[in-house]
């Protein structure tokens, strides 16, 4: 079988045989992770072997090991599990197991490992190195192999992948599979609580997490449960009467339903479980809750792998195949992280130690230092979660002289997460003593009806009216793209009047745009002399200050599942290519990053523009793809094109033009799903991070308090952005971003991090190299 064209070969000429397998668990997105793996091992003009079953494939070799070719991972971006397996195996704990597998190795001409599973069987991947010249002396000595066989196999170079649904390894932000299972748990929860409130019921749900309590500490962030229980940082000594009294609050304040997530592994700082059965007897005997239990178990495993997985899993699978390639004798086993938004690499065994040092920590009741030694984020979400779950708090009140006055406003277009960050930054009002406003329907709805009666457009938020708004769609307070500009002097007048003393903006290009214009307007207006911060919200992804905006993962995860039911239909009738159209305005993010979680054929952007030879080119290569079909699954085709991408080249000329040019070999079509990216619940990643993000925003704000209207007006970092750059997260000054960062032509930053993903897109579709003119 022929090897697609390369576009990323840094390399030639370094050839390796580069195994692949899976190993523990199951996790959504390992599958995508072999298909990247696979695909760009090949573009690199390297050999690619998968090991079936794991461990065990590896120690019983045959047909167990199989050299992979482009075609036969084709599809597998939307398949739940791992298609090549995963079992125990107790044989490689033990040495002669481990010689079988080096002499299988060796025989197989395979001189590197990529694994892609949890702690376990990442430690005997390392253990496995580290033996390795040890297994071939005496692989010679017992004369299975010759000098002469062993000679190129010296060295072994094994990379990690980790594949775990906990999210429970260290030095990493994500596993493979955490946002797909935790998925699974909000969706469940969600639909819990729609009966929970019919009954004003209380529900106990156990989800996974022996020694992590990742997915119970985010299900609580995501879907604003009203207590959880977590491994690493137990409740108090009193956590009976702690959470019997934080319950009992929010149902004297008028809440129906109770919702409390339970970690599988979770106990008390004595190390006594804590079951879900023990808290419903709580619930219902000391505040006469009617009270159900809901164990989720697997359910939270199976299934196909978000959007976020997929990218995860392509571009560490693609970062592995990288990482062999430059490794040498003396290159340690390095495992693939991530970082905020950043794909990195890390010590394998540092960070395994770390984790094991987790749970010795918490065997030891050093909680303290388990809780330290998770991710950063980690402790920020659960520092987040306390401040926004309970707004009774005393010991957080701030002094009358701190608290402030502070405007919500939300400006452009809707976008999942927009009301989950509202939420959070209310109850955290709250909990300090501020005043949350909202005004409703943006800067026109303040303008035009602040004063209509009975109820105008600045209105006082109360805690009870957003509790449910963490899972909703859409923008509960109405959001508009209307600009302060339009009437700056009745915005000016506005906000004297209602006496806004911070303001917080959640929204896209057009929120960035506002309060760059309020900003400029303080000189004219003293009523702008307030600090202001930006929480970039827009499926579009093109506000400068951030590679990371809220609803672009909701707008993804929506495209994916329509784009998966598109190649459903391509597939069933196997020579069909659909071209399809994307928002995002004039930012190829959402097209560019869907292309690479779908498996997209090709990807227009307006970055990169559609000239007549691009067309031809990737005509020619359709013609050619599907004149050597011998008969393949899942033989359709998908396109993906920016609705911006080009005025002249829309999504239906292009799909005639390639029917045209197809002379009856294949058929084309075209779909445009339009506004459903928009719509929807807010994926788990939206919340979570629109909570993290308000939060940060609201202590960002507050930091102003006492200061004066010059000395705020004077201090750049009085409006700001807050963005996730790289591996941070930090907050941006609007001045320098308006000068130095934003193409305000196109409406979208200078410099997007995202445009080099391009040509992963294309290397692991097997599409030639283009360009547009």
């Amino acid at each position: 079988m022929e090897t697609p064209t390369a576009n990323l070969n840094r390399w030639p000429g370094k050839q390796r045989r580069i195994g692949v397998m899976t190993s523990g668990g199951d996790a959504p997105g390992m599958n995508g992770a072999v298909r990247a793996v696979v695909r760009m091992s090949i573009a690199q003009g390297c050999e690619c072997y998968g090991i079936c079953e794991g461990y065990e494939g590896l120690v019983r070799g045959g047909d167990l090991i199989k050299q992979m070719y482009w075609d036969d991972v084709r599809g597998w971006l939307s398949e739940g599990g791992t298609l090549i397996g995963t079992a125990r195996c107790k044989a490689f704990m033990e040495r002669p197991g481990r010689l079988r597998a080096a002499k299988n190795l060796v025989t197989r001409g395979i001189n590197a490992l990529i694994i892609c599973g949890g702690d376990g069987s990442l430690t005997g991947a390392d253990l496995f190195r580290s033996e390795w010249p040890g297994l071939l002396e005496e692989l010679v000595r017992k004369g299975e192999l010759t000098e002469e066989q062993v000679t190129p196999f010296k060295h072994l170079n094994i990379v990690g992948l980790v594949g775990s649904i906990d999210n429970d390894m260290s030095m990493t932000d994500a596993t493979i599979g955490a946002y797909s299972s935790l998925g699974r748990i909000c969706q469940a929860v969600d639909f819990i609580e729609a009966t929970a409130f019919s009954h004003s019921r209380a529900f106990v749900v156990e989800v996974m997490g022996r020694h992590c309590g990742w997915l119970a500490l985010m299900a609580g962030v995501s879907t604003g449960a009203d207590f959880v229980f977590l491994p690493e940082h137990p409740p108090s000594v009193e956590w009976e009467k702690q959470m019997c009294h934080i319950i009992s609050e929010h149902r004297r304040l008028g809440k129906r339903k109770t919702t409390v997530i339970v970690a599988e592994g979770a106990h008390d700082l004595q190390l006594n479980k804590i079951s879900p059965a023990k808290v419903k007897d709580i619930l219902s005997n000391e505040l006469g809750l009617d009270t159900r239990i809901t164990t989720l178990g697997h359910v939270q495993r199976g299934g196909t792998a978000c959007a976020y997985d997929r990218l995860l899993s392509t571009l560490q699978g693609v970062e592995a195949v990288e990482a062999v390639l430059e490794a040498t004798p003396e290159t340690a086993t390095p495992m693939i992280a991530i970082t905020e938004n950043k794909i990195t690499r890390k010590p394998l065994m540092d960070a395994v130690r770390k984790t094991h040092a987790v749970a010795e920590a918490i065997k030891a009741k050093d909680f303290d230092k388990a809780m330290n030694m998770r991710a950063s984020e980690f402790e920020e979400y659960y520092r987040a979660y306390m401040t926004t779950t309970s707004t009774d708090q005393p010991d957080m009140l701030l002094p009358a002289k701190k608290r402030l006055r502070i405007a919500i406003v939300h400006v452009g277009a809707p976008a999942g997460g927009m009301n989950a960050a509202t939420r959070a930054a209310v109850a955290y009002c709250f909990t300090r003593g501020h005043k949350p406003i909202a005004i409703h329907n943006g800067f026109p709805g303040l303008c035009r009806h602040h004063d209509d009666k009975p109820l105008g457009a600045v209105r006082d938020l109360h805690w009870l009216e957003v509790d449910s708004w963490v899972s909703k769609g859409g923008s509960e307070i109405g959001t508009n793209r209307g600009l302060p500009s339009e009437d700056m002097e009745k915005t000016a007048y506005c906000f004297g009047k209602y006496k806004f003393e911070a303001l917080f903006v959640v929204g896209g290009f057009e929120a960035f745009t506002a309060v760059s214009e309020l900003r400029k307007a303080r000189d004219k207006y003293p009523a702008f002399r307030i600090p202001m911060t930006v929480l970039p919200a827009t499926i579009s992804n093109n506000v400068p200050g951030t590679e990371f905006s809220i609803g672009s993962d909701t707008c993804l995860n929506a495209l994916i599942d329509y784009c998966d039911a598109i190649r459903q239909s391509a597939s069933a009738s196997r020579r069909r290519v659909f071209v399809v159209e994307t928002q995002g305005g004039r930012s190829g993010y959402i097209a560019t990053i869907a292309g690479l979680s779908v498996g997209a054929f090709a990807v227009y952007t307006p970055e990169e523009g559609i000239g007549i030879k691009m067309l031809s080119r990737d005509i020619d290569s359709l013609r050619e793809g599907f004149a050597k079909d011998q008969g393949q699954n899942r033989a359709g085709k998908l396109i993906l094109r920016n609705e911006h991408a080009s005025e002249t080249y829309t999504t239906e000329v292009i799909a005639n033009i390639i029917r045209e040019e197809a002379k009856g070999r294949f058929e084309s079509r075209f779909a445009i799903p339009g506004h459903v990216q928009q719509g929807g619940i807010p994926s788990p990643m939206d919340r979570v991070r629109a909570v993290r993000l308000a939060v940060k925003c609201m202590q960002f704000l507050e930091d102003f308090a006492g200061k004066s209207p010059e000395v705020i007006k004077d201090d750049p970092m009085s409006a700001a952005v807050i963005g996730i750059q790289g591996a941070k997260v930090i907050f941006s000054p609007m001045e320098v971003l308006e000068r130095e960062q934003t193409d305000w032509k196109q409406r979208r930053p200078k410099r997007e991090f995202w445009l080099d993903l391009k040509s992963v897109v294309d290397t692991l579709s097997g599409r030639p190299p283009v360009t547009s003119k």
